[in-house]
């Protein structure tokens, strides 16, 4: 039950939900509201904060403190010394990004985009730790295949063994993959973790409070910025309200943690 309530209330204190219902609540307040001021004032409101938090700039400005937190795993080319907490790694984890069960598409076409990034990261890592194991995660939704085989077969089709992949599709978020996590891979072994860079804070303090060692492995940069000018990085649309969102929704799932004695600083 706890569990859908926090999806229900995050869900309404996202970016595009909350600025719509405040620009309702206003245009109803002017219909049937005995003071047409607030009505226009809260309708105003709704609409000035869909246009601010859809700005990439805005967007870039909340998501960037977070992907910033833990570098990308560097290029490793052939022969190439890999970083010593890599090597130690002998389990790669990647956590569940979400997918569409569509008829006729590919595994690695039925992946989220950040799913995608996910998972070809985790398979890059595979190539440089030969002998890893791979946990993938993620349940079903709605009764399709589960996250986890879908990313399995996203993982095959990109060159892993089958025998290397472990399939987890029981957690249904962030914190029962860390429970699930502990229970497999146990508390003081080095594994590679693999989420989104704007995920990895989240993912990293629940980790850390449960006593588990994880190598940062972030992919699924949304907030990287041209190092040139560009007109279009001021410009307001899709891409920086899911900056927005992102940055919020982490936020909210961070205090969450935090509260609930969940969370451990730090990197």
């Amino acid at each position: 039950m706890l569990f859908w309530l926090k999806k229900a209330v995050s869900y309404w204190l996202m970016p595009l939900p909350f600025c719509l219902a405040l620009m309702l609540l206003g245009l109803a307040w002017l219909r049937w509201g005995r003071r047409p001021r607030t009505g226009k004032i809260l309708a105003a409101t709704g609409a000035l904060l869909l246009v601010i938090l859809s700005s990439k700039q805005v967007g870039g400005a909340l998501l960037r403190p977070l992907e910033d937190q833990y570098p990308a795993i560097p290029e490793l080319p052939a022969r190439a010394p890999v970083p010593p907490q890599l090597l130690a790694c002998r389990v790669i984890v990647v956590l569940g990004g979400g997918h569409v069960d569509a008829a006729g598409l590919s595994a690695i076409a039925k992946l989220s985009s950040s799913a995608s990034a996910r998972i070809t990261e985790a398979v890059r890592l595979a190539r440089v730790l030969p002998g890893a194991t791979l946990i993938v995660s993620g349940p079903s939704a709605g009764g399709g295949k589960t996250h986890a085989s879908v990313l399995a077969a996203a993982a095959v089709s990109l060159g892993v063994d089958a025998g290397r992949i472990v399939q987890v599709d029981t957690a249904r978020d962030t914190d029962d993959e860390v429970q699930e996590i502990r229970r497999r891979i146990g508390s003081g072994i080095p594994f590679a973790l693999v989420t989104s860079a704007w995920h990895m804070p989240r993912a990293m303090g629940l980790m850390r409070r449960a006593g588990l060692h994880p190598v940062p492995c972030p992919a699924d940069f949304l907030a990287r910025a041209n190092a040139d000018f560009r007109a279009g990085d001021w410009s307001c649309d899709l891409s920086g309200l899911e900056q927005s969102t992102w940055a919020i929704y982490e936020g909210l799932g961070i205090t969450w943690a935090r509260m609930q004695g969940k969370w451990e600083a730090g990197r």
